[in-house]
């Protein structure tokens, strides 16, 4: 099984001693690690070796946690299925034969194949959320500015964070202890994580939480997916919790916004591999120009280029208002939308996936139906809010997650509410 998880299997050990020590953890091969390769799943970058360690991955080590591989990716983080990695598909250890869902994908699997006993991903519209109802396991995409980004290597910045992997909610609300906080090389960090307690807060009491249900995000959803749903949150009511429908009417637009503002940033991170500065260069003769269109055209994969050529078309003149803007635009209703929401109810639930896992190349060609697969998922990283998913049941022996979302900085909140069902 290990062999479609970890592009690279090298073990980094940690201190002797810390919250973490005995324990393993994957890495997603987009966050660097020193002398270790970092290929961001892609042939672009087979063969980097970072000389730095991410913030991330330095206090990993801090914590005496042991590092046993860089995990399967979709190709820099692109992809809802981990089946754009330029190192071949992961298959699902909690439904072989089916995705695990991306780009996280090998993180999550490898939790859920008992690889590593924690994993960190990163989670730019749902990277870490949709493998984690797809494998089973428990994921959290943080508040943006709670963890530091430094030494991941960016896709979109504005909407990305890291994110911990684990097979109950104390687990992985435990690696976020270690991993959360202000960082002086990510001017973007906050204080809030710095002297956090989030394990803690796993004590699955929901006596008098408040749950709203946005109705947008039941919609188009597969019945036995909404129907593992409701008993969760049957389940939750029984011990003390209510809920009740709420709405988030923008939320209609936010794929469209989403794809427009993260391909238009993939565009312009992805500009500096070219085969001179970064990334893989043929040796080619020829002008510079030649050089590098053939070292990006044998560098990247198809959906890398689909979208860095979107992002382009989106950011060039004469459409940056007409795309751009208008997306940006967008975001801030999104962000409006969920406050309003989030003044009703403690949490927000719906399902993280509307549906359940893809059998693996059943999907791989058809980019728009993917796209829309993330529809409960990129409106939270719109709005710059905290979200886990954690496993709610299974619809045809496939796993199905249930997502809560909750305000900034309120992953206590979160990890408090999701315990009661992991």
């Amino acid at each position: 099984m290990s062999d479609d998880i970890f592009i690279t299997e090298e073990r980094i050990e940690g201190a002797e001693d810390g919250p973490l020590a005995g324990k393993t953890v994957a890495v997603k091969d987009n966050i660097s690690t020193d002398g270790v390769r970092t290929t961001c799943g892609s042939r672009m970058l087979e063969d980097y070796v970072p000389p730095y360690d991410a913030t991330v991955v330095s206090r990993l080590k801090a914590a005496g946690a042991t590092i046993v591989g860089k995990a399967n990716m979709d190709e820099f983080g692109m992809g809802t299925t981990t089946e754009t990695s330029y190192f071949g598909e992961t298959d699902n250890p909690a439904a072989p034969g089916h995705v695990p869902g991306g780009s996280s994908g090998g993180s999550a699997a490898a939790v859920a194949a008992g690889e590593a006993d924690l994993a960190l991903g990163s989670d730019t519209g749902g990277s870490v959320r949709c493998p984690a109802a797809f494998c089973g396991v428990v994921g959290i995409k943080p508040t943006y500015g709670l963890v530091s980004r430094y030494g991941l290597i960016a896709y979109g910045n504005s909407l990305e964070q890291i994110g911990p992997f684990g097979e109950t909610v104390e687990d992985a609300a435990q690696l976020l202890d270690v991993i959360a906080g202000s960082d002086d090389r990510d001017a973007t960090t906050r204080s809030e994580g710095d002297d956090s307690s989030y394990a803690d807060a796993a004590t699955g009491d929901v006596d008098g939480l408040s749950i709203g249900v946005p109705t947008e995000l039941l919609e188009g959803a597969d019945e036995g997916v909404v129907e593992t749903f409701w008993e969760a949150l049957d389940d939750l009511e029984e011990r003390g919790a209510s809920y009740h429908e709420v709405s988030l009417p923008s939320v209609e637009h936010a794929v469209e916004a989403y794809y427009v503002i993260a391909m238009s940033e993939a565009s312009s991170n992805l500009a500096r591999f070219d085969g001179v500065r970064y990334g893989h260069s043929g040796g080619y003769d020829g002008n510079w120009n030649e050089t590098f269109a053939r070292a990006r055209e044998e560098g990247f994969g198809d959906e890398v280029k689909r979208r860095i050529l979107l992002g382009t078309y989106a950011l060039s003149a004469g459409y940056h208002d007409k795309y751009y803007k208008k997306a940006q635009d967008a975001r801030a209703w999104v962000k409006q939308d969920f406050d309003e929401a989030l003044s009703e109810a403690d949490v927000l639930a719906s399902p993280t996936m509307p549906v359940p896992p893809f059998e693996l190349g059943e999907s791989v060609d058809d980019p728009l139906q993917l796209y829309l697969a993330d529809a409960n998922t990129v409106p939270v990283n719109l709005a710059d809010l905290p979200a886990i998913s954690v496993p709610a049941g299974e619809t045809d022996g496939l796993p199905v997650g249930l997502q809560f979302v909750g305000p900034a900085f309120g992953e206590e909140r979160l990890i408090r509410a999701a315990s009661a069902l992991a």
